[in-house]
């Protein structure tokens, strides 16, 4: 039976991956936050019906000796390592944390597979953060980074990290370069997720505005049970290497917001008020994804539109708020 080690298992990619991997045999693994188990109903929600199946383990991504010893226990034929400080900050006090947590771990995971595990194919969660303010779009595996966030340059360190141990240890590591993904289990933080909340709380008449920056970014959104996939076909694949993983499309903020909200038969400009904080730094061109290369090589497609993804999402938010209405 393969044993699959995954970081970040709580969140909305290690959810699905986990789903993905339990229902075709594999033994799963997670590392999870030690407070996360004290409150799992909050923290591990994600997860919760496929708990029972999963061996969990308590550990921070700031703790190579921890990391080193789940490591040397498990023995993973794969490790997944999607857990990073991953919310997009430009904040200073949160940059530090961005790059000591998000570099740290990646390095001290990858050594660990090289002295425990050297069979193990590793996966690293890269992000099209990393081409930041790009010279060109659609942007490709040959496409300049020039990452304009900590995040981003947090991000980028990791993915030379495992071309490192690739190239000169001979390790299965492999990046996919990830473009924004959605579903019913994105984190609140997130606009996507915001615009979906609020609309329904106008809906339910516990709100009369939402407050948003600029509409006219544009984003290249897919599902995260698309991109999941993805992964795995990336990990499968015959040989370590890395893939942009997009749908290829972009929209903007206002569409996503008009969409979500013509779903409840509301006019999303009765509602919006422009709030200057939530602007982020201008962007050269658009971040929107080339994935031709997955294609033809890993015979890999989106399977959801923006439409059916904000669909489901605010069906999910209905049925969870339904509880709540008066």
């Amino acid at each position: 039976m393969p044993r699959a080690l995954i970081s970040g298992i709580s969140g909305q990619d290690g959810s699905y991956l986990a789903e993905s991997l339990l229902r075709e045999g594999h033994e799963v693994h997670g590392l999870v936050r030690r407070s996360s188990l004290e409150v799992p109903h909050v923290k591990m929600s994600r997860i919760s019906t496929v708990m029972d199946q999963l061996t969990l383990h308590p550990c921070s991504l700031e703790s190579q000796t921890a990391l080193f010893e789940v490591v040397r226990e498990i023995k993973p034929d794969y490790l997944y390592h999607l857990g990073a400080q991953s919310f997009v900050s430009y904040e200073i006090d949160q940059e530090y944390a961005t790059l000591d947590t998000n570099l740290g771990s990646t390095h001290a995971l990858l050594s660990a597979v090289m002295r425990f595990a050297p069979h193990c194919r590793f996966y690293f969660a890269a992000s099209s953060e990393m081409f930041g303010h790009a010279e060109t779009s659609p942007q490709n595996e040959s496409t300049p980074f020039n990452p304009r966030s900590v995040y981003g340059i947090s991000k980028l360190a990791g993915f030379h990290i495992c071309k490192s141990f690739r190239e000169n240890e001979d390790i299965f590591a492999c990046s996919g370069i990830l473009y924004n993904h959605e579903s019913p289990r994105r984190g609140k933080e997130y606009v996507t997720q915001k615009i979906i909340s609020q609309a329904v709380a106008i809906h339910r008449g516990h709100s009369n505005v939402i407050k948003l920056g600029n509409l006219d970014a544009r984003r290249d959104w897919g599902h995260a049970k698309d991109y999941v996939e993805a992964m795995r076909k990336i990990t499968e694949f015959d040989k370590p290497d890395d893939f942009v993983v997009a749908s290829g499309r972009t929209h903007s903020v206002r569409e996503f917001c008009e969409k979500a909200f013509s779903l409840l038969d509301l006019d999303f400009e009765d509602f919006f008020e422009c709030d200057p904080r939530f602007f982020r730094p201008s962007e050269k061109t658009p971040l929107c994804g080339d994935a031709t290369k997955a294609h033809e090589e890993l015979d890999w497609a989106p399977t959801h539109d923006l439409d059916t993804i904000i669909e489901e999402m605010m069906d999910c938010e209905l049925e969870r708020t339904a509880s709540f209405t008066n």
